[in-house]
């Protein structure tokens, strides 16, 4: 098979006129209160401090640090990524990337990525399943201590400091240890939450600054004295700020990232949990909310779920970093004892998920519509913004792209996320040539760039799902991200799923000569033999589906990548058709039929 290779337009050889004109069009999108804080930052950095603020110069010396142990309803998640005896024994997997440290941890460890750093300054795996003995802990977290001073890089960025904030609080306050040994654990996690304060990610906002308003909320009720209370205060600012940006009307989180979802559900759902047992009117208030919200986002986390039980992979979403979309249901169900909306019955049962007895659902504002019509069968349609304008850092190039599932069996996959540096991987993930829509003249519909960068976005004109009088689910919708073409092709896509029949109509409408490509990623599970004008798609157990373009190109099959977790590379089976030369407006398309 021929390898499939990026979309041409972003390799490296673009011209230094080019590159500005894309730096442009990206930072013309920033909030200014990004741009602020970003010269802050560099300006700071360049200072040098290394004391957070004056709150620890005051109590740098002191001999004790207030605090208190936090009361949970229930028990936080674990992390079954994790395994005690690997941690006793110095091995630390992220990301599929394991590290064997035999003589030490070394924490700027400069084989890894900069992500793979950061995860191991998160300390999430003080959270194995049965939790992390105090015997291995205690020194992990003192070695930490002794080898990372205020200011050293990756430990104190203010996202690891995030997360290793909360899972620190947490172990402090369900792990029965002695006073010696706590105390400087204590001041060390005073001096992280001065410091986070002090360097809130106001030029990334997003997921960033919910991280940092959760960190600073359970340092405000962890520790005590007036700098808490400060913590505490900034933190409920922040949160319910972001609560009513960041989680939109249908239930999505702003970010269109399924994976990001479920972080910022937990996130969420861990604040309900410690704040429920909080006798404060301000935590009283972020309870109400959240009681308000949480239902919302699992509806909508129960939409995007496969009947596999796992997420629809769409920007920069990978399976294994989250909690799954049952650990989260059950950790709701302990919480607040109901079950997600989204479900007739049983939380458990996400595979026959339903909406009120319906068989579709549509989240209009995130940019998601779910056909269900079989049990076992899901289409998941992307047809949205790619993101909040001011940070598409997880933004692809999937507008009117799909994932299918038939038989329980997932048959058309996006292509994941794979990693976060700038590589050809990357480009392939975050590009058209990744996902199941079609390219123009070789051309991406939106000008993502570096590791996390858009310049001009595809945004859709329109977008629905119904049901139509013979019982057909139909959705149709339309992107503008080739436009900027000579000839202003525009992309509609009819999606009619009827009985054992589903038909994938594409139209390109505008003027002038293009060469337009469709292409769709088998899962690589599956089996795919070109056979006369289609192509059979098989399992172990027998034929799944029959494709058969709309149009008179022969498909072709090709071999693309899926990537379902962090650090996996699996290839795959792509079928596409190419028009080459065609005129517009030009009409394509697939249809499956199923046994």
């Amino acid at each position: 098979m021929k390898r499939l290779c990026p979309i041409s337009w972003r390799s490296t050889t673009v011209s230094r006129i080019q590159a500005i004109s894309l730096l442009f069009r990206t930072l013309e999108h920033l909030r200014p209160v990004q741009v602020l804080y970003r010269v802050r930052y560099a300006i700071r950095s360049r200072l040098r401090q290394s004391l957070p603020d004056g709150a620890l110069r005051r109590h740098r010396f002191a001999k004790k640090v207030g605090w208190r142990r936090l009361e949970f309803r229930t028990a936080f998640l674990s992390c079954p990524s994790f395994a005690s005896s690997d941690i006793e024994r110095g091995i630390f997997r992220f990301l599929n990337n394991p590290h064997y440290f035999d003589t030490g941890i070394d924490w700027q460890v400069d084989a890894k990525s900069r992500l793979w750093r950061y995860n191991l300054h998160y300390f999430q795996y003080l959270f194995p399943p049965g939790g992390l003995a105090p015997r291995v802990a205690v020194p992990l977290m003192q070695h930490w201590v002794a080898h990372n001073p205020v200011g050293a890089p990756d430990a104190w960025d203010p996202f690891p400091i995030s997360l290793r904030l909360v899972n620190w609080i947490k172990y402090f306050s369900v792990t029965p240890m002695e006073e010696a040994e706590l105390q400087p654990l204590v001041r060390s996690a005073y001096e992280q939450a001065g410091y986070l304060a002090r360097s809130l990610e106001y030029h990334l906002l997003g997921n960033h600054l919910f991280k940092n308003g959760k960190a600073l909320i359970f340092a405000g009720l962890f520790l005590r004295g007036e700098d808490a209370a400060r913590w505490l205060a900034k933190g409920m600012q922040i949160v319910s700020k972001e609560l009513a940006e960041q989680i939109l009307p249908d239930g999505g989180h702003f970010e269109r990232s399924p994976m990001y979802h479920s972080m910022i559900l937990e996130d969420c759902l861990d604040l309900l949990n410690v704040c429920r047992g909080e006798n404060r009117a301000e935590c009283r208030e972020l309870v109400d909310r959240l009681e308000e919200v949480v239902p919302r986002m699992s509806a909508f986390l129960a939409g995007m779920t496969h009947p596999d039980g796992e997420i629809a992979l769409f920007n920069d979403a990978a399976f294994g970093i989250e909690a799954s979309p049952q650990a989260l249901g059950d950790y709701l169900q302990k919480i607040t004892a109901k079950a997600p909306r989204c479900q007739e019955k049983n939380i458990k049962n996400l595979a026959s998920w339903r909406l009120g007895g319906e068989k579709k659902c549509s989240f209009p504002e995130t940019g998601y519509f779910v056909m269900s019509p079989n049990p076992g069968d899901r289409l998941i349609i992307d047809c949205g913004p790619i993101g909040p304008d001011y940070q598409p850092g997880h933004s692809h190039c999937d507008t009117l792209s799909f994932e299918l599932s038939l038989q329980n069996r997932r048959v058309i996959v996006d292509s994941g996320c794979c990693q976060y540096e700038d590589s050809e991987i990357r480009r392939y993930n975050r590009g058209n040539a990744g996902h199941n829509t079609i390219s123009i003249d070789n051309q991406n519909q939106s000008e993502v760039w570096g590791a996390h960068r858009c310049a001009r976005r595809a945004r859709a004109l329109y977008a629905g799902l119904e049901q139509g009088d013979g019982g057909e689910l139909v959705f149709a919708g339309a992107h503008d991200g080739y436009r900027r073409l000579k000839g202003s092709p525009v992309h509609h896509r009819r999606m009619v799923w009827a009985g054992s029949e589903l038909r994938v109509e594409d139209r390109v409408e505008g003027i002038g000569v293009h060469e337009i490509e469709s292409r769709l990623h088998i899962h690589p599970a599956l089996s795919v033999k070109v056979d006369g004008d289609g192509a059979v798609v098989r399992d172990n157990a027998g034929i799944l589906a029959r494709l058969v373009p709309l149009c008179f190109e022969r498909p072709e099959v090709s071999e693309g990548w899926y990537c379902p977790e962090f650090g996996r590379k699996e290839a795959c089976v792509v079928v596409r058709v190419r028009a080459r030369g065609v005129k517009l407006p030009w009409s394509g398309g697939w249809v499956f039929r199923c046994p």
